[in-house]
């Protein structure tokens, strides 16, 4: 994150400034983090505007695709600040910035959309349960990633814009309330589990950017009353999806994979 200013030292006064030593003023950085803020903002105030005007009725699908473009920009955000901090440097604020942003965006704004497509069952309690669930496990999440330590490469937990985005396609294939609320809560309890979900990086990262912007775009081309677009919807959400459980299991059969090559050197090293 870009420093606009850094502490100069005494003994040098004409030194220039160090963009790795972070400081304590707004960076260009910050900006592009309060830019994920800023969107999240206005992907909730999209929601409630609809909702007032709908008197009642279902979402309009216009609507729906404005929220799942603003919260991608969010997300865009989130993804572009750290590239940005690390060309560039820091301040001091912006690992806060970051996590308060995206409480704002993968937290609060997938919450209040569970409770906008409950419509007339939002005030049943396992509507609230599961939007609540969803907040919650957020904040947790981004509680622990600040203060518990990680392998270099690995996450712990879900990345709460992919839980965000597995939130709204849920919302978005419109589920039978119960059945929907049990996969935003599975959503919810994989964002706190302690699987931990490799970071893309080079070819694998562009892969991942390729596949979810290719599973949004089709959720959005279907909100646009694109022809064949019930196709696009279920062919967006299932992308969304298999990425969201594929991850995890692939994590798992590593992991067991791992503790039997393990078992295996014991048994040969020390075979009485």
């Amino acid at each position: 994150m870009i420093g606009i200013r850094t502490r100069r030292r005494s003994a040098a006064p004409a030194e220039r400034p160090d963009h790795s030593e972070p400081t304590s003023r707004l960076s260009i950085a910050d900006v592009v983090t309060l830019g994920n803020a800023v969107f999240g903002f206005l992907a909730v105030c999209r929601l409630a505007a609809s909702m007032i005007s709908s008197g009642g009725r279902p979402i309009d699908r216009r609507d729906l695709a404005a929220v799942v473009v603003l919260l991608l920009c969010a997300a865009t955000c989130d993804l572009f600040d750290g590239l940005v901090a690390r060309r560039f440097g820091g301040s001091k604020l912006g690992a806060e910035l970051d996590n308060l942003a995206d409480v704002i965006s993968f937290g609060f704004a997938p919450a209040f959309f569970i409770f906008c497509w409950a419509g007339a069952d939002a005030a049943n309690p396992l509507v609230l349960c599961a939007a609540a669930l969803v907040l919650v496990a957020v904040v947790v999440r981004l509680a622990r990633f600040a203060n518990v330590p990680m392998a270099d490469g690995r996450f712990m937990g879900m990345p709460c814009p992919l839980g965000a985005m597995s939130v709204l396609t849920i919302v978005l294939l419109n589920p039978p309330l119960v059945p929907g609320l049990i996969g935003m809560a599975f959503i919810a309890y994989l964002m706190v589990s302690r699987l931990e979900y490799p970071k893309p990086r080079g070819n694998s990262a562009i892969a991942v950017l390729a596949w979810i912007g290719v599973s949004v775009g089709c959720l959005c081309a279907w909100a646009l009353h694109v022809p064949g677009g019930e196709w696009l919807l279920l062919l967006g959400g299932s992308l969304v999806l298999l990425l969201a459980v594929t991850v995890p299991l692939y994590t798992v059969a590593s992991r067991r994979r791992a503790y039997r090559y393990a078992d295996m050197d014991m048994d040969i090293s020390d075979p009485f």
